[in-house]
């Protein structure tokens, strides 16, 4: 079992150049993908740049702004936005803080495969499942069970 600590005592700088304020933990990396944890401060920014990678940003506690090629909006925590391979991206915070969960995934190989399709007569299963909850009212949500609204 392989225990990764992250959080506060176990970040260090990080980001490409001209990112301020910022620091994180690589969680696991290798071949298949990266993630890693952030921790902006007020007024931290990683600065727009694009990489190889598409990439989720999943913001965990508090919020800033981000931004995929021209396009800027607000975030706040329970939101991720998905960062395209090779479009500049960024993000900051103004006066708030904010913690994410960055997940990078590199392009699949293309496979190719010689050969034909051969049909099947197996019958297909059709997909199980349900929609999820609706969001409850913000007037009737008790913060007393967990997370705050």
């Amino acid at each position: 079992m392989d225990i990764r600590r992250f959080g506060p005592g176990n970040r260090r700088p990080e980001g490409p150049p001209g990112t301020s304020g910022l620091t994180g933990q690589v969680l696991w990396s290798d071949d298949r993908g990266h993630v890693s944890e952030l921790a902006f401060s007020r007024q931290g920014a990683i600065t727009p740049h694009a990489n190889p990678n598409t990439t989720l940003f999943v913001v965990v506690s508090g919020g800033g702004w981000v931004q995929v090629g021209e396009e800027r909006t607000r975030i706040t925590h329970g939101e991720a936005v998905v960062w395209p391979a090779g479009i500049a991206h960024g993000a900051w915070t103004d006066g708030s803080e904010m913690r994410a969960i960055v997940i990078e995934l590199p392009e699949a190989p293309k496979l190719v495969l010689e050969g034909s399709a051969q049909r099947t007569d197996r019958p297909v299963e059709p997909a199980r499942g349900s929609l999820a909850e609706r969001i409850p009212d913000p007037s009737t949500h008790d913060e007393s069970h967990g997370e705050p609204w």
